[in-house]
């Protein structure tokens, strides 16, 4: 669970760590899939494709350290 604690009555950075610590989370992201109904089908091929993308930023990186 994400917490977040207010100074000094700054709300307004609050707001920030709290935006922040959301966009961490993944949890815009998580809102944004969920809003409409995904096919199964049309699910399977995003989570192919983000699978590939994240094998492809590790071997970008991999190469980067040699």
């Amino acid at each position: 669970m994400v917490t977040v604690s207010v100074r000094d009555n700054n709300v307004e950075q609050a707001l920030r760590v709290l935006k922040k610590k959301m966009q961490r989370e993944g949890l815009f992201r998580e809102m944004k899939l969920r809003r409409d109904y995904e096919k199964p089908t049309a699910k399977r091929k995003r989570e192919a494709s983000e699978a590939v993308r994240r094998w492809r930023k590790l071997e970008r990186k991999r190469k980067d350290r040699d």
